[in-house]
């Protein structure tokens, strides 16, 4: 199960003293979500239940061939985006923030997965000073449907 809050960000000054990966996705289907991923030299295709702070989650690894002959099949051009990896301070949790290149720039957006429903909603996002405005709720902001459509309407 995955149990995440999602939020639109600014970029933190110290943004490269933090761990970095170059992710690129694409997706076979939005309703169920299929997604294949390449995480540097490693890919997986990953199927996502309906749902918006919490649904199922399952990945499956995959060969780089599996990878590209899926995305051939795929029916939007990949998202590319940098994902660093921040901590919070005084808590075991961290902040997959990614920054997000092409069409979809100058889209910045901090992840933040949890242990429990509850543990998500007792979260309080002024805790981290660059998030701007929650968009868990906000189908415009799966990357799914980013892929899809672009940036939102909403987007600011």
């Amino acid at each position: 199960m995955e149990i995440e809050r999602k939020f639109l960000s600014s970029i933190p000054e110290n943004i490269s003293s933090y761990k970095m990966k170059e992710l690129e996705q694409f997706y076979l289907c939005s309703e169920p979500v299929i997604r294949a991923r390449r995480e540097g030299d490693e890919y997986f295709l990953t199927y996502k239940s309906k749902g918006l702070m919490e649904r199922e989650e399952v990945n499956l690894p995959l060969t780089e061939e599996a990878y590209l002959h899926l995305l051939q099949k795929a029916d939007n051009p990949p998202i590319r985006k940098k994902r660093y990896f921040i901590p919070i301070e005084g808590t075991s949790l961290h902040i997959d923030f990614d920054i997000f290149e092409g069409e979809l720039f100058p889209l910045v957006m901090g992840e933040i997965e949890f242990e429990s429903g509850n543990a998500a909603k007792a979260f309080d996002m002024k805790s981290v000073p660059f998030f701007k405005r929650e968009v868990t709720y906000d189908k415009d902001y799966h990357n799914s449907n980013l892929a899809k459509n672009g940036l939102p309407p909403n987007f600011d």
